[in-house]
């Protein structure tokens, strides 16, 4: 049976940390030694291997032992001595061989180092827990120190002292996995010796911009087949959503030197021929004339150092483009927003919220050039237009009933500049909410509206941001009320997920031409057919935020709109981009996913460039590779929001192989579930949910099928269990945890609107953000560390505690967990917590005095409370993530005696359990073993 003690594997575990923190003091007086104090409660010193937390560190049965040091790392027992190799203080299940000889001392050191731990009292009846004899490591220890099982390289350097390219480590995938190994870098990328021009540490991309889901590439189409494994570049141009989170090097002398065949910008992996004045394309081995300004220092007029360019040590490089890079004057900064008046709308709230959040964000709208315009069309049953004259600064309403062919009825003053018409804006936008007060208009051409709003803005280009509480139902774009119940969970379901009326998809696809984006925000508290609305910006490089049941009345929701929108403003978007990805000669992008344009084969056109999407591009091999590495390009020529031409490179290089062994020891699980996730989101709305989830466990029993047949019998002879490579063993659980997605999951439950959403999300998201979606995190907080919920001292960033398993056999009854999504977060009370706890949390006598529901926690006057709250805010921070997003998850008190429907949702979450009929962790890996053709253990 599948085991949930989480385990380490040596190969792959962080080193220990020095956290700066002195020794703790040992002896009876210990704890009144100095140091902080800390609320104590005599009644509450709980055995030291309870709780969620404590098995981190501990030896895992039936694996490799732990190394030095394995549980001494931020996270894991910190601020804990390393314990007597004697015995392991971690709990182990299935052993019920008890040590009782060792247990003063684990009593004894849970009293002096877990003053602060929130666990189960003695006298509610919990059995301690005995501690267990180690495994005998001097065997394994000799064996494991011949293999030079080092720390992993920088990433994109060469391999110092680590694991060579071709090793391999076969695990048996029936033991325990330690989802803190989602969070390890990829394998690490061993390029041949001087691949680079410079030495530069910075030449190769870093994994956050592009990664492969194999970092060593096949030297043949034939091999990659025998592979199974998929060949994919994800790309995420941007981290972070304002360039002054994530500066990259900015060449500004615009001198821009490309290869003259394949247009390749030039970059570290170039070779220089001819005394420095030629150079050989990495790409095509077409040689090149070095330009003469490439030496020359144009700041301080004086010859340069070409070795010191930012393109020949930076693998990620930002170039200020000249005039030739431009078929037009770079175009305005442009918004349109077309705001829903309807009966919804304004009882909702949302107009209300909508209008002030604009008006206190037009400081934050980027408007450094002055040349920022904005323009305003209210919808109901009509389009209500609004004229703003730059010298009264009045605004004036014109409203158009013609749906059919909607016009323009002024030519001027309805897209109005930001700076000059500043006063006429905010007059307007105060003024709006008063003027539908008491509208009891329930109908909505914002399909009609939109098609004006083309009209308006298409000789510019720009966004147009849609704000809407209502179903279209009249006008162009009509939708009907689709959603039938009967569908949901079965093979029909699939129907509602495709788009109601074809105007969607070419409507899109008629903006993309124009340069204009569209952005959704989609409020209702009844059926409004994301399926369809959708489309809009799913090709025109746009994103699709839904607001299921919002409502302003509850301050959570307006709160969490009012922030994401106004960061939604005030993001600094590319406008009128392209993306197009070059690579070796041999190599072929075959497929693109994500959301914008696929003008040609390989060109991705992009309206408006948003800054928290990711994409990802399928690589096909063409030609026999005959290099012994490989180079990819990214490039991005976009307009800033401030007026300025670019052009973002990004350049990865991988080395070639032919053993089948050192492709598998390559690959990144982390892209490959990305890769499969587009996949699976393309084939549920092309055929079926049922199809993509069954594509997901073909693809994972091929994978092991493969890997059983060419590789196992040559490096580990575990045919008792399920055998696969190390660096691939997080790929069942996320491949389970995918299938189990809201998205994809089989349920006659969940709403065509919010998995509708949900597929939106799984297409688009960064593959950081992306993982914890699919894969969310659940923390123990009642037994954390001291350490947790506090800023590092070095780093100042508040420490997180380690995840735990997302497994109900991880919830104690008496704990406190926290789940987050990155959508939404769950705060778990255990049926039995302690009153001392509910009162250090909440403020409040006892747990049933915690009312659920969606809520913020309150700050209360003790450290506890702040500790809580700071991993909270840190589990949803996207900075420290590297990934621009402008989500803020909704919160909910959960009670594992409380409201069940919120209960249930919550465990949906802990995809190691069995729900809604689809497989637990131990019947998935058991399914898979059968398959697989493995005898029983």
């Amino acid at each position: 049976m599948y085991g949930y003690q989480p385990q380490g594997d040596p190969s792959q575990q962080p080193p220990p940390e020095d956290t700066g923190a002195p020794p703790p003091p040992q002896g009876p007086g210990a704890a009144a030694a100095g140091g902080k104090k800390t609320r104590s409660y005599a009644t509450q010193q709980y055995d030291f291997a309870q709780g969620a937390n404590s098995t981190l560190g501990g030896a895992a049965h039936g694996g490799y032992p732990p190394d030095q040091g394995y549980g001494l790392g931020a996270g894991y027992q910190a601020g804990a001595p390393a314990p007597a190799p004697s015995y392991d203080p971690g709990p182990t299940y299935g052993q019920t061989q008890p040590q009782p000889q060792f247990q003063p001392l684990l009593q004894q050191q849970q009293q002096q180092q877990q003053p602060q731990q929130y666990g189960q009292p003695a006298m509610y009846g919990q059995p301690t827990t005995p501690g267990y004899a180690a495994p005998d490591m001097g065997g394994l220890t000799g064996q494991m120190g011949g293999m030079s099982l080092g720390g992993q390289p920088a990433y994109g350097q060469p391999a110092q002292g680590g694991p060579p390219s071709s090793f391999l480590q076969t695990i048996d995938l029936m033991q325990p996995f330690n989802v803190a190994e989602l969070d390890h870098p990829p394998p690490a990328i061993n390029l041949p010796p001087n691949s680079a021009a410079t030495p530069s540490p910075n030449s190769n991309c870093p994994p956050t911009y592009m990664r492969s889901t194999i970092n060593a590439v096949p030297h043949s189409h034939n091999l990659l087949k025998k592979s199974k494994l998929p060949f994919a570049l994800v790309i995420q141009p941007y981290t972070s959503l304002t360039d002054a989170e994530s500066p990259v090097p900015l060449v500004t002398d615009t001198v821009i030197s490309r290869c003259r065949r394949c247009r390749s910008y030039i970059n570290p992996y170039v070779s220089f021929l001819d005394h420095g004045h030629r150079w050989r394309c990495n790409m095509c081995n077409l040689t090149n004339d070095v330009p003469q300004a490439f030496d020359w220092d144009h700041v301080n007029q004086k010859q340069a150092d070409r070795w010191q360019r930012a393109e020949l040590n930076h693998a990620v490089v930002e170039f200020v483009a000249p005039q030739e890079y431009m078929v037009r004057p770079p175009q305005p900064l442009v918004y349109l927003f077309l705001l829903d008046v309807s009966y919804a709308a304004v009882t909702s709230g949302l107009l209300a919220t909508a209008a002030r959040t604009i008006l206190e964000s037009l400081d934050r709208i980027p408007n450094e050039d002055k040349r920022t315009r904005l323009g305003f069309i209210c919808v109901d049953s009509a389009l209500h237009y609004f004229s703003i004259n730059a010298e009264t600064n009045e605004p004036a309403m014109l409203v158009v009933s013609d749906l059919e062919e909607p016009f323009l009825p002024v030519p001027t003053d309805l897209l109005v500049s930001l700076s000059a018409c500043r006063e006429g804006i905010e007059t307007l936008l105060s003024k709006l909410q008063d003027m539908y007060s008491t509208s009891t208009n329930s109908a909505s051409c914002m399909g009609s509206a939109l098609k004006a709003g083309h009209k308006l803005i298409s000789s510019i280009g720009g966004k147009m941001v849609v704000l809407t509480a209502t179903l279209p139902n009249l006008g162009a774009g009509k939708l009907d009320m689709r959603e039938d119940k009967k569908l949901l969970g079965t093979s029909k379901e699939s129907s509602l997920l495709q788009t109601g009326n074809a105007f969607y998809k070419s409507f899109a696809v008629e903006c993309s031409k124009s340069q204009v984006s569209v952005d959704m925000f989609l409020f209702s508290s009844s059926y409004q057919d994301v399926a369809s609305l959708s489309n809009l910006p799913r090709y025109t490089g746009g994103q699709t935020y839904f607001y299921p049941g919002w409502s302003a009345a509850r301050s959570e929701d307006a709160i969490k709109f009012a922030k994401e929108f106004s960061d939604h403003l005030s993001a600094e978007i590319a406008l009128e981009a392209v993306m197009r990805v070059r690579a070796t000669t041999g190599l072929r992008m075959s497929t693109f996913y994500g959301n914008f344009f696929n003008r040609s084969s390989d060109l991705c056109a992009f309206p408006a460039f948003p800054r928290d999407q990711g994409y990802v591009v399928e690589v096909a091999i063409d030609e026999t590779l005959t290099k012994n590495f490989v180079c990819f390009q990214t490039a991005v020529l976009h307009t800033t929001c401030n007026g300025e031409r670019r052009i973002r490179v990004m350049t990865l290089s991988l080395p070639t192989t032919g053993s089948l062994s050192e492709i598998y020891a390559s690959a990144d699980p982390i892209a490959i579930t990305t890769f499969y996730s587009h996949r699976a989101v393309e084939k549920a709305l092309s055929s079926s949910l049922e199809s993509a989830r069954e594509a997901l466990y073909t693809k994972l029993q091929e994978l092991l099928i493969c890997y059983k047949k060419e590789l196992q019998g040559t490096h580990s002879g575990m045919s008792a269990g399920i055998s696969f490579c190390s660096n691939l063993k997080s790929l069942p659980i996320l491949f389970l945890a995918l299938s189990k997605h809201v998205g994809l999951r089989k349920s006659a439950q969940i709403p065509s609107d919010l998995r509708s959403s949900a597929l939106c999300l799984l297409s688009t998201l960064p593959a950081k953000l992306l993982m914890q979606y699919i894969h969310p995190k659940m923390y123990s907080l009642h037994d954390m560390s001291d350490e947790c919920g506090l800023p590092h001292p070095e780093t100042g960033e508040i420490v997180l505690p380690q995840p735990i398993n997302l497994s109900s056999e991880r919830l104690q009854s008496y704990g406190l967990y926290l789940i987050d999504d990155t959508q939404n977060q769950f705060l778990w009370v255990g049926r039995d917590a302690m009153p001392e706890l509910i009162q250090d949390v909440f403020g409040l006598p006892s747990a049933e005095h915690v009312k659920v529901g969606k809520t913020t926690l309150q700050a209360v006057d003790n450290e506890f409370n702040e500790k809580v709250r700071n991993v909270i805010e840190k589990s949803r921070s996207h900075k420290g993530q590297m990934v621009g997003s402008i989500t803020v998850p909704n919160f909910y008190v959960v009670k594992a005696d409380g409201e069940p429907s919120l209960r249930l949702w919550a465990q949906t979450l802990l995809v190691e359990d069995r729900s809604d009929g689809g497989p637990g962790m131990g019947l998935w890996m058991t399914g898979l073993r059968e398959k697989v053709g493995s005898p029983p253990a």
